[in-house]
C-alpha cells in the first residue's frame, strides 16, 4: 500500500486519462466532449454500417475478379493494381449510394443530422509489404489536423472485412496533449487539391508528394490498437496522434473512413486543443450536411481558411 501511494503521488496531477467508450449509450454531445478530450468510441456493426460494408465489398469484389480482394495483392503486378484502384477508389468516393449510407450510419449513432456535417467516405486499402505510395500510401504518425483539419473535426472508420493488430491503426495517446515537431506549417489543403491529390494514381513504387510528417523520434509504445469485426465503428478525434501499423499481415486491409463535424462546434470554434498544428488552409468546403448534402455556410469555411504568408 506505501509503494502504490507513494508511486500515485509521483504521476504527474495533470496527466490525460484515456477512455475506450464501447457501445456507449452518451449523447451525441457528451460524445463529442468526451473525443475533444481524447477518448475514443467503439460501436458493434450498426444496420447501415452493415450495408456500407456489404456495398464496399461489392464494388471492391468485382474490381478485383476473379482475385479476393485482400489477396489480390498477390496476383497482380503493381501497376495493375493501382490501376484497379484508381478506377475503385473514386468510383465509392463519389456514388451516391456511398453518402446515403455514411448519413443512415451518424443516424444508427444518435448524431443530430441538421447539426452534423460531413464529407465524401473513402475506400482504403493497405497492402502488406507490396506497395506504399499514392493510392496504396500507408501514412506514418500523424494528426488529421495537420493536414488543415479544424479541430472539431471527428473521424469514423469501419474496415470492410477482417482485421488484426498487424494491419490496423496504432494510437499514441500520450501525445494528444503533448506536442511534437512536424512539418504542418508547409502544408495548405488549397494547394494540395490543386497539385497533390491528382498526383495520386501517378504514384506506384515511390511516394514523392510533400505530406505534413514528424521531425522527432516518438515513443510509439506503448501504443493502442483497436479491433472490430467488420462493420464496427472506430470514433476518434481528428486530433488523435496515430501511425498506420505496417501490413505484416500477408493480406490486404480494406477500410472506409469519412470526418464529420458539427455546426454548433464549427461555429463556437470548439474541439480538441491544438497543441502542434500549424497548416493553413481548411478542409470544411468538402463537408455536407446530413439531411440534405447542403454545404457548410461559405462565411464560416472562410473564417477558418488561412493563406500562406
Amino acid at each position: 500500500m506505501t509503494r502504490w501511494a507513494q508511486t500515485y503521488r509521483e504521476l504527474p496531477q495533470e496527466a490525460a486519462v484515456t477512455v475506450l467508450h464501447f457501445d456507449s449509450p452518451m449523447s451525441d454531445d457528451e460524445r463529442r466532449a468526451r473525443l475533444f478530450a481524447g477518448d475514443l468510441f467503439v460501436y458493434s456493426p450498426t444496420p447501415h454500417s452493415m450495408a456500407l460494408v456489404a456495398f464496399a465489398r461489392q464494388m471492391t469484389e468485382t474490381a478485383f475478379a476473379p482475385h479476393f480482394p485482400p489477396e489480390a495483392q498477390h496476383h497482380l503486378a503493381g501497376p495493375d493494381y493501382v490501376g484497379v484502384l484508381a478506377e475503385l477508389k473514386p468510383s465509392f468516393i463519389n456514388h451516391p449510394r456511398s453518402a446515403e449510407l455514411v448519413r443512415g450510419l451518424l443516424s444508427d449513432l444518435g448524431a443530430d443530422p441538421v447539426q452534423t456535417y460531413f464529407d465524401v467516405p473513402r475506400l482504403r486499402s493497405m497492402t502488406s509489404e507490396y506497395l506504399n505510395a499514392g493510392l496504396t500510401l500507408q501514412f506514418e504518425s500523424h494528426r488529421d489536423t495537420w493536414f488543415s483539419a479544424p479541430m472539431s473535426q471527428l473521424n469514423f472508420w469501419v474496415p470492410v472485412y477482417d482485421v488484426t493488430e498487424a494491419n490496423v491503426m496504432a494510437f499514441h495517446p500520450r501525445y494528444f496533449d503533448t506536442g511534437v515537431r512536424n512539418s504542418s506549417r508547409d502544408y495548405n489543403y488549397a494547394q494540395w487539391v490543386a497539385h497533390g491529390r491528382t498526383a495520386a494514381a501517378a504514384q506506384v513504387h515511390a511516394e514523392t508528394r510533400r505530406q505534413p510528417g514528424l521531425e522527432q523520434e516518438l515513443e510509439r509504445e506503448p501504443d493502442l490498437r483497436v479491433i472490430t469485426p467488420p462493420g464496427g465503428v472506430l470514433v476518434f478525434s481528428g486530433a488523435q496522434l496515430h501511425t498506420t501499423v505496417p501490413n505484416t499481415s500477408g493480406r490486404t486491409r480494406f477500410s472506409v473512413d469519412f470526418r464529420a463535424v458539427n455546426l454548433r462546434d464549427v461555429r463556437d470554434r470548439a474541439g480538441a486543443r491544438n497543441v502542434d498544428s500549424e497548416c493553413t488552409g481548411t478542409t470544411l468546403g468538402d463537408f455536407h450536411r446530413a439531411t440534405d448534402l447542403a454545404p457548410l455556410p461559405a462565411e464560416l469555411v472562410e473564417a477558418y481558411d488561412t493563406v500562406p504568408a
